[in-house]
């Protein structure tokens, strides 16, 4: 009987995921995180415009661990790390599956500083050698990561300035098209200080408010973790999932239910930070993969 060599195929990317996830758990176990699991079925997501949830019954999938592991935060829990799968509906590419993997970790008396640190630190702590060929790039991890503003961003790489960008509510499709190819080029970036308007679950910047504490992490023009100092005002938390909301039901969206437990218990956690980083971008950068299929035994297709 002959093998399903598509299955077969992925053999030794499959090894070597399983061996950076092993190395992944040693390094937060070390450093004193407390791993977790959170459901996965949840009465609601943070209402986000551009993501949008599976339905499960009469529950969500959940698009990300967030809210249940910033509850465990306000509950007392120092430091927190998750690998889980996440659903997001309609999101299907060279990068994208709508069942991903995802690493999420929190730490109280953080900010979003300290998580580039704690970064950079991980992926040294997964590359040996201090660098890694991805596509015929090599890709310098020896030192410190590039660390660049949205605004400084927009004005060396877009057509439009940072200010026109969201005027003309181009800002996506900017960042996308023309800003993210030249990030993380030759080493890591990390993009900084987006504006106080996309801070999402973000604190702003308590100097400059009109920037929020925030970045993502590129490498090799691939987006690879979103993080951030948390906003701990459940008022101005409610204030903006209901922008968010808004947004949505404009769009003709379906509407999600507010995460009430989530904002009760927001006035409880500690100044924190967080940050999500998509596991399997990860390994397809580490193995060289050109799209997220090598690197997960089962995508949709194969099902």
């Amino acid at each position: 009987m002959e093998g399903n060599w598509a299955l077969t195929k992925k053999r030794a990317r499959l090894e070597q995921r399983a061996r950076i996830v092993q190395m992944i758990r040693a390094f937060f176990i070390g450093r004193e995180y407390l791993e977790v699991e959170t459901p996965q079925r949840l009465p609601g997501n943070a209402p986000e415009a551009h993501i949008d949830a599976i339905t499960s019954d009469n529950s969500f999938l959940h698009t990300s661990p967030e809210l249940c592991m910033k509850r465990l935060l306000a509950a007392g829990y120092g430091k927190l790390f998750q690998i889980c799968h996440c659903w997001r509906d309609g999101e299907r590419g060279k990068r994208h599956l709508p069942e991903f993997t995802i690493l999420e970790w929190y730490a109280a008396d953080c900010d979003y500083r300290r998580l580039m640190d704690e970064c950079e630190i991980l992926l040294r702590t997964l590359v040996a050698q201090e660098h890694f060929t991805y596509q015929g790039e090599t890709i310098d991890l020896s030192g410190p990561f590039e660390r660049l503003t949205v605004a400084e961003a927009f004005e060396q790489y877009a057509t439009l300035g940072l200010a026109e960008a969201l005027e003309t509510a181009r800002f996506d499709e900017l960042l996308t098209l023309e800003v993210e190819p030249h990030l993380g080029r030759r080493r890591p970036t990390f993009l900084i200080e987006y504006p106080s308007e996309l801070a999402a679950l973000a604190r702003c910047h308590p100097e400059r408010p009109h920037v929020a504490e925030r970045f993502e992490l590129y490498i090799a023009g691939l987006e690879l973790a979103n993080a951030f100092s948390e906003l701990t005002d459940p008022t101005e938390q409610r204030r903006r999932f209901d922008a968010d909301e808004a947004e949505r039901r404009a769009a003709g969206k379906p509407p999600y239910p507010v995460p009430e437990k989530f904002l009760t218990e927001l006035a409880t956690m500690p100044e924190a930070a967080g940050i999500a980083l998509g596991l399997d971008r990860l390994v397809m950068l580490l193995t060289d993969a050109t799209i997220i299929d090598e690197v997960v035994a089962f995508s949709p297709e194969l099902l």
